[in-house]
């Protein structure tokens, strides 16, 4: 009898231990997040800039 509980008692030990699995984790990738290039933007200041000066020197 006292075979039997201790076999009991090693069996619930080792099943509980082993409860897990081997499964990689899984881990999200990081978010990036990219602005968008204004690349207009970027060439209407000179040019507005270009016109204004334009405009001064005719008004010359």
């Amino acid at each position: 009898m006292k075979k039997l509980v201790l076999a009991a008692a090693l069996t619930a030990a080792a099943s509980t231990a082993m409860a897990g699995s081997v499964a990689d984790p899984i881990i999200e990738a990081p978010v990036i997040i990219e602005e968008a290039a204004g690349s207009s933007s970027g060439i209407l200041l000179p040019l507005v800039l270009l016109v204004l000066v334009a405009a001064a020197v005719a008004s010359d």
